[in-house]
């Protein structure tokens, strides 16, 4: 009989957040797989559990990932967690679950808490839709790449960063995106718990001030909707006529600058002009 894997979320601060259906899991498992096993212990400890421990991280999941299968193909349960929060969501367990659901391997979850959807309800920002583009890269061509892929998202962004990187995350992020409305969470369901709720250069110039510390999330405010364009020739010619009366622009600069609002071709729009 095939074993199966349990993903268990664990509290993200407060160990009180730990349900009774995630200790029940913890509990009745084979083995507990954990990102690291120190972190795991201690919450294993506090509530008089003992089950064995197998690390498992970035930088052998493809190994471990095996082995583990192989255990739950032989009838044993497996749970995973996380260091803090839900397992697999920027989590190098995702790749375990994708290994199981590729062998036939059942996967189940018992939900729990998330530094994403805590701090997002916390911040008052827009959540009706969002997006969660988790840690920044640090090479500095895929930072690039990725923020200037997110120049024009109309949705709510959320970040994860370290302290120490923080003031430059913030700074990348104004110089690509502009300043834009951002809220900054903190040290989530502990007693120091801090969100802050304003600009990108505001919070640059705040932590230049003052030293960050614990691990945030960065929730920053999308795109603003943009003016809906011209969108036939007659609407086009009309705004190139305002922009040479309002701008004294040349009717082929006009042309050319309600070209490229409108989607119209600077020739049919200067035809018309002239």
């Amino acid at each position: 009989m095939s074993g199966r894997l349990t993903l268990v979320g664990t509290p993200i601060g407060n160990l009180s957040d730990l349900s009774d259906r995630a200790k029940e899991a913890l509990e009745a498992c084979d083995f507990i797989a954990a990102e690291d096993t120190r972190v795991t212990l201690r919450l294993l400890n506090h509530f008089g559990i003992k089950k064995p421990l197998v690390s498992y991280f970035e930088h052998n999941k493809r190994e471990k990932g095996e082995q583990l299968c192989r255990r739950m193909e032989q009838g044993e349960h497996g749970v995973l967690v996380s260091d803090a929060g839900m397992p697999a969501i920027s989590d190098p367990g995702e790749d375990l679950v994708r290994l199981c659901r590729e062998r036939g391997i059942p996967v189940g979850c018992v939900p729990g808490p998330s530094a994403v959807i805590t701090a997002l309800a916390l911040s008052g920002m827009p959540a009706g839709r969002f997006t969660f583009e988790g840690f920044l890269s640090v090479s500095k061509r895929s930072r690039r790449e990725h923020l200037e892929s997110l120049v024009k998202e109309p949705r709510t962004m959320i970040f994860y960063e370290a302290p120490h990187k923080l003031h430059a995350t913030l700074a990348d992020l104004y110089a690509t995106l502009g300043d834009r409305p951002v809220a900054l969470a903190r040290e989530l369901t502990k007693i120091h718990e801090e969100v802050i709720v304003t600009t990108l250069s505001e919070a640059i110039a705040r932590y230049e001030a003052e030293a960050p510390r614990g691990e945030f999330v960065v929730i920053v405010g999308g795109a603003p909707k943009e003016e809906d364009a011209p969108s036939t020739l007659e609407d086009a010619v009309a705004l190139a006529r305002t922009l040479m009366e309002d701008e004294g622009l040349s009717v082929s600069e006009a042309a050319k600058r309600a070209a490229s609002q409108s989607g119209q071709k600077k020739s049919d729009i200067y035809r018309q002009l002239v």
